[in-house]
């Protein structure tokens, strides 16, 4: 039915909410990308090598070379450390309670945007289904007001309708999938802050 249409004609067929799925896919896809480049960006040491730089240097008493490590480091865990290390001269509490607030702060950084996609995975399907139903309900409306046709004009309208259904659905699983993964990747992130936190505290209560 659609072999003979281009994807403009299609989009008008489907109606309004092709529009708004459309918007829902490019927003899906700018946010997928800026995560995917964030996360990739921010996962550039693991965790166990940062550590062992901590550690060297702590054998050393050398804080401060360790300090400017975790400053040229761009990763959640050295955010962490380096909170940590900032107050390497304090109280064991008030250097875990640093740690523990810059865990809070790197997580929401981890976070943003992410919600966005999970929406979009949620809704893209309903609102596929809502412009299906109204597709359906114009195409018996224009079969009752011209009472010609019969079947043939039925199932036409109704094939139209399923655009938005199918729409929606290529919108929602990338979406899905993403977000799946972005929380996994994130309880990676703050398994790694948590670690780190816990390993550093060790290190600064064993040269007290």
């Amino acid at each position: 039915m659609f072999q003979d249409k281009s994807i403009f004609e299609i989009i008008y067929a489907g109606g309004f909410t092709m529009y708004i799925l459309i918007i829902c896919s490019i927003l899906s896809i700018a946010v997928i990308i800026e995560r995917l480049w964030y996360f990739k960006r921010r996962s550039g040491v693991s965790r166990i090598v940062l550590i062992e730089e901590i550690r060297k240097d702590s054998v050393r008493n050398q804080f401060s070379t360790a300090i400017d490590y975790c400053r040229n480091v761009d990763t959640p865990s050295s955010k962490v450390a380096l909170a940590g290390l900032n107050h390497n001269t304090s109280d064991e509490k008030i250097i875990y309670n640093a740690m523990e607030r810059e865990i809070t702060i790197e997580t929401v950084k981890l976070e943003r945007f992410t919600s966005i996609v999970g929406t979009i995975g949620g809704t893209a399907v309903y609102i596929g289904l809502f412009g299906t139903v109204l597709g359906i309900i114009r195409a018996f409306h224009d079969v009752s007001k011209t009472a010609s046709g019969g079947m043939d004009v039925v199932t036409a309208g109704i094939s139209e309708a399923l655009i938005c259904t199918a729409a929606g659905l290529v919108v929602a699983i990338p979406a899905v999938i993403s977000y799946n993964y972005f929380v996994r990747k994130i309880d990676n992130f703050v398994l790694d802050m948590e670690l780190t936190a816990s390993e550093l505290s060790d290190l600064c209560a064993k040269k007290k």
